[in-house]
């Protein structure tokens, strides 16, 4: 027994933790993915997809090339996989990119669209 100048000291009470098993219905739901596409035309040139992949999407060189040859034998490609919103603005920026220099006929920016990730 502890005298009276020394003060007692309560040990906390042993809590045993059991592992909480998760509701999967309450757990977050992935958002669905879309592919950013990429469509071929006669008007741009392989220097323009580059470019503007690299600067778009922060592709390398080497990807961005890649994705090039594939629109060019393919007809498209896919240029990115994300989430609805920003597969949006990215199919937005790509229309926005403006016309290819390169190439006097050219008319303006390549096309794109979006399309849902198969399951």
């Amino acid at each position: 027994m502890p005298s009276k100048t020394q003060a007692a000291v309560a040990e906390p009470p042993l809590v045993r933790t059991v592992p909480r098993v998760e509701d999967p219905r309450r757990r977050p739901r992935r958002q669905p993915r879309y592919h950013v596409l990429l469509w071929d035309d006669d008007d741009h040139t392989y220097e323009y997809v580059i470019r503007m992949l690299k600067e778009l999407f922060g592709h390398p060189a080497e990807k961005s090339f890649q994705i090039a040859q594939q629109v060019d034998r393919a007809g498209k490609a896919i240029c990115l996989t994300t989430t609805r919103e920003h597969a949006e603005l990215k199919r937005d920026q790509i229309h926005a990119f403006g016309r290819d220099p390169l190439i006097a006929s050219c008319q303006g920016s390549m096309s794109s669209t979006i399309e849902p990730e198969p399951s």
